[in-house]
């Protein structure tokens, strides 16, 4: 008898070493997937998500638009809700990891903490949204996407009978699909965390997208529901409409063209697809000259990367419910483009923003562009407050320009 227990007992251990040499990378960002918020390890962890994932690059070339360092001073504080907060205290308290301040071609002031340096490729989280939906401009513009007005299915079949089914592109761009999706990072079973194990696990993210469905409470196009899945469905559309890649689109009609220094990169699920939605990762300074180019309508070097129209249209809310400050059943006052957000009374202010800190802050007035870095576990608390104490110290370094 305790032959055949010491026997059974041996056989089980076999099969799970086996299991465990085949399905090793799968093991191993499940581990790195449900460790990435850790305290001890959130910085290192958003500056090497290349370790931790399948990932595709994009390449730099020679073509780097210079920046010119002239350093300046930042403000020594900066006043929010009658409360005077120091840059200092600012920066530590919101996990800072980079802050690049840009006006015009020169550098004025660049910093890197917590023990990351300039070369760092850090994660953009949503931030990526911003760059995608730069790049559906282009195939605007070449014709390839001739009527934002069309449905999703249309180009995208595979999503019939899913919570797109019918909803129009502009709707999706405006983040107003009227799909369900449950966005909470902090639940484990969340849409969007669902989303994360199959990036840790394997799968498709186009599969996930066919599972969604329409959500009863909000009607499509009449109400901001913020659905990560959108830009992917976005991207969706985009590969059919091109009859190209993310990667080959992208490289070819913006990545090589926005001059920058350092190769990126995207995660990809275990099929090869980009995580469109949040998972583009590079130096802090190639996020700013992303500013640079919607800073100056989509033109640089003598020519027009994207149409100055769709530059326009993307950073300028078109309906009450996109409209920035507060909204009947919204949580958030920020206002709302394509990929694109504003802040309340914007003075010619808008940003790409993205979960735990991430921010392209783009000051057009004062020709300026900040871009903010950070490994921020608290964003989302007090109705994503961190954002406008972000927003308030990035108007005090603008005006003390």
């Amino acid at each position: 008898m305790g032959k055949y227990i010491l026997r059974t007992l041996g056989s089980l251990v076999l099969v799970v070493v086996i299991l465990a040499l085949i399905y090793q990378t799968e093991l191993r960002q499940l581990y790195n997937t449900v460790h990435l918020f850790d305290t001890d390890r959130i910085v290192t962890n958003f500056s090497r998500l290349k370790d931790m994932a399948p990932t595709k690059v994009l390449f730099s070339n020679d073509s780097i638009r210079s920046l010119n360092p002239i350093p300046r001073q930042l403000p020594r504080s900066f006043m929010y809700k009658g409360e005077e907060i120091t840059i200092a205290k600012w920066l530590e308290d919101s996990n800072t990891t980079a802050l690049v301040v840009i006006q015009g071609e020169n550098l004025l002031h660049e910093q890197y903490l917590q023990g990351t340096g300039e070369f760092d490729q850090r994660i953009s989280w949503s931030m990526a949204k911003s760059f995608l939906s730069a790049l559906f401009g282009v195939a605007v513009a070449e014709g390839k996407v001739p009527d934002l007005n069309a449905a999703v299915t249309d180009y995208v079949p595979s999503l019939v009978g899913s919570g797109y089914d019918g909803i129009s592109i502009k709707n999706v761009l405006q983040m107003s699909s009227g799909v369900y999706f449950n966005e909470d990072y902090g639940d484990f079973n969340s849409d969007i965390n669902r989303f994360g194990r199959i990036m840790a696990l394997g799968g498709s993210f186009d599969d996930f997208a066919t599972s969604l469905t329409q959500d009863p409470l909000h009607e499509p196009g009449k109400f901001m529901h913020y659905v990560s899945i959108d830009t992917h469905v976005l991207g969706m559309v985009l590969r059919a409409a091109t009859g190209k890649t993310i990667m080959e689109y992208m490289q070819e009609k913006l990545w090589s063209k926005l001059g920058a220094e350092s190769d990126a990169y995207f995660i990809t699920d275990s099929t090869g697809e980009p995580m469109v939605l949040g998972g583009l990762n590079m130096i802090s300074r190639d996020y700013a000259r992303m500013g640079m180019l919607y800073r100056d309508f989509g033109q640089y070097n003598g020519k027009q990367i994207i149409e100055k129209q769709w530059v326009i249209d993307s950073t300028t809310p078109d309906a009450p419910h996109l409209m920035p400050g507060p909204r009947a059943n919204a949580s958030r006052t920020l206002g709302y483009g394509y990929q694109w957000w504003l802040p309340i009374n914007p003075d010619q202010e808008f940003m790409a923003v993205g979960i735990y800190g991430q921010f392209i802050f783009i000051d057009r007035k004062k020709d300026l562009v900040i871009v903010k870095n950070s490994a921020d576990r608290h964003f989302m608390e007090n109705n994503f407050q961190s954002t406008d104490l972000s927003i308030s110290a990035f108007r005090a370094i603008s005006e003390s320009l």
